[in-house]
């Protein structure tokens, strides 16, 4: 039985070796270090509204997994020493598991990913909770009617199996909703609920995203908040003008 993201090809510590061996046979490369993301621990919520049964059946994979885990992750870490004794780091982790993956002893670094952000796919998880720390907004361009306002943009879905939790979330004004037959739109997004009576044109939406890393697909720069001042602007790899994909 698989569970999990279909990723890397090594599924043993042998073949792991392997790919060590051959990077440092390489002329001009050096094995510093190890990643290993146990995505299907730290990137799956266990404790999703409305799906209790799969949310169970998530914990007790966890639960199986960590263990299993942690003994293959510390024979793999053992047979990359063995190739490259001076190896400097092993970098795992992810946020749904910094707390089972720190206490690995192979492990010298946690990574807690896009949870430092938390976007909306992290709401569910039983392990930890956080408060939103990445936001967009979006114009509202238009007044269709009583109870409706039409924002500018807004259809950033995340990546992933296509559905309406890789949707952002219109987060403020509280009780804003999609129109289930438009959705987040390319060009324009029209949002229901009694708080669009309460928005004028040029008024700002506040959305969650999803996922963390499409926002710096889709902007420019960060701009970093603290209180009620703007102390820094952080450019993305957008707006490093960098093309990773």
């Amino acid at each position: 039985l698989r569970v999990g993201a279909l990723r890397s090809p090594l599924h043993s510590p042998a073949r792991i070796a392997e790919l060590a061996r051959a990077v440092v046979r390489r002329p001009g490369f050096r094995l510093v270090g190890l990643m290993a993301y146990e995505g299907h621990v730290a990137g799956v919520g266990d404790a999703v509204p409305g799906r209790p049964l799969r949310s169970a059946g998530v914990r007790l994979m966890q639960r199986v997994a960590r263990r299993e885990l942690a003994e293959r992750r510390a024979a793999a870490v053992r047979a990359v020493r063995e190739v490259a004794p001076d190896l400097e780091f092993v970098n795992g982790g992810g946020t749904g598991s910094v707390q089972h993956t720190a206490a690995e002893e192979c492990v010298t670094e946690i990574a807690a990913g896009s949870g430092l952000l938390l976007p909306r796919l992290f709401d569910h998880y039983s392990s930890f909770s956080g408060r939103p720390a990445a936001l967009f907004a979006q114009p509202v361009v238009r007044r269709p009617g009583v109870g409706v306002v039409t924002v500018l943009g807004g259809g950033y879905p995340a990546s992933g199996a296509a559905g309406r939790d890789r949707l952002p979330t219109p987060y403020l004004p509280e009780g804003l909703r999609y129109d289930p037959m438009e959705q987040a739109g390319e060009v324009q997004t029209p949002l229901l609920g009694a708080a669009a009576d309460d928005l004028l044109i040029g008024d700002k939406v506040w959305f969650r995203h999803a996922k963390a890393g499409e926002l710096a697909e889709r902007f420019d720069r960060f701009h970093l908040v603290e209180g009620e001042r703007v102390t820094e602007v952080a450019p993305t790899y957008r707006g490093e003008g960098r093309t990773f994909l």
